[in-house]
């Protein structure tokens, strides 16, 4: 049998608010497997949810550079918080942004060819302010956006650049964008609309809908309905078009959208450090207290 760590729980107790004891049975029930325990927990009603907090302790800043109808979402990572606000950091950022906005490279190792200022790469300037400063820098990754000229981009950092977010619409306007960017901040969408949810998320999802209605006891009968029901209202969840827009939640972002003539086309979102887990703060409170 796999030896369940103090560690294991925790992480266990952690992404689901259940008691250690029931963290620590699902953990061998499942033999160590995270999300196997996760999902036994769900189908028993033991948990009522089982959310990732992607986050990392990694600093930094992301940051957003539009030229015409290109647009690039840039993070760099800094070791700690203070130097993430450093001038010569913030600077740093900046020019790294416009020359990926202006050049549009394929890749990381392109990036980091392109040149700053005559003469200094990106890589070369990096290497530079890590020398002046005394921590490790590194341009983590950024994603090229290209808009027809019938498109809008809106964008939106929050916290000085601790998060950011791009959207494009077709149609509508700049104002709508912005709007729509500032939810995806707050909200943080898996995907664009439920067409674009892989068929073995949905399937999993049912599954474990299926699972957790008939250990409530319901009739054999209405356990389809029931089940339908719920993975309906999670895929409004997950899904930007379908989720209530945070400004006015009697209606949906689509809906929003559609009102000022337009239609969703994507969205990207940077947090700073995504990908490592550690405690989430009231982060949607805190970017609604900015919209309002």
């Amino acid at each position: 049998m796999t030896k369940i760590t103090a560690a294991q729980v925790k992480e266990l107790r952690d992404k689901t608010s259940v008691g250690m004891m029931d963290a620590k049975k699902a953990l061998v029930a499942a033999d160590g497997d995270m999300q196997k325990a996760i999902d036994e927990l769900r189908e028993k009603g033991v948990a009522k949810a089982a959310k990732k907090n992607d986050r990392i302790a990694a600093e930094g800043v992301a940051a957003i550079k539009i030229v015409g109808n290109v647009a690039a979402l840039v993070e760099i990572n800094s070791e700690t918080d203070f130097v993430a606000s450093n001038d010569k950091f913030t600077s740093l950022v900046a020019d790294i942004a416009n020359a990926i906005a202006a050049n549009k490279p394929t890749d990381l190792k392109a990036a980091l060819q392109l040149e700053v200022t005559p003469g200094t790469s990106v890589q070369d300037a990096i290497t530079n302010l890590t020398a002046v400063i005394g921590e490790k820098i590194t341009l983590r990754r950024f994603e090229i956006v290209e808009k027809s000229d019938s498109d809008n981009f809106g964008s939106y950092l929050h916290n000085g650049g601790q998060v950011a977010t791009l959207v494009v619409l077709d149609g509508a306007d700049s104002e709508a964008a912005h709007d729509v960017a500032m939810h995806v901040a707050a909200i943080n969408p898996d995907y664009l609309n439920r067409d674009e949810v892989p068929s073995n998320v949905i399937d999993h999802e049912r599954e474990v809908f299926t699972e957790e209605t008939i250990n409530e006891g319901k009739p054999e009968k209405i356990v389809p309905k029931i089940v339908e029901g719920r993975l309906n209202k999670y895929l409004s969840e997950i899904s930007l078009a379908d989720q209530d827009f945070v400004k006015d939640p009697d209606q949906t972002v689509a809906q929003f959208v559609a009102s000022k003539n337009g239609k969703l086309v994507s969205f990207d979102r940077y947090e700073v450090g995504e990908g490592i887990e550690k405690k989430e703060e009231n982060f949607v409170d805190e970017v609604m207290g900015q919209i309002k």
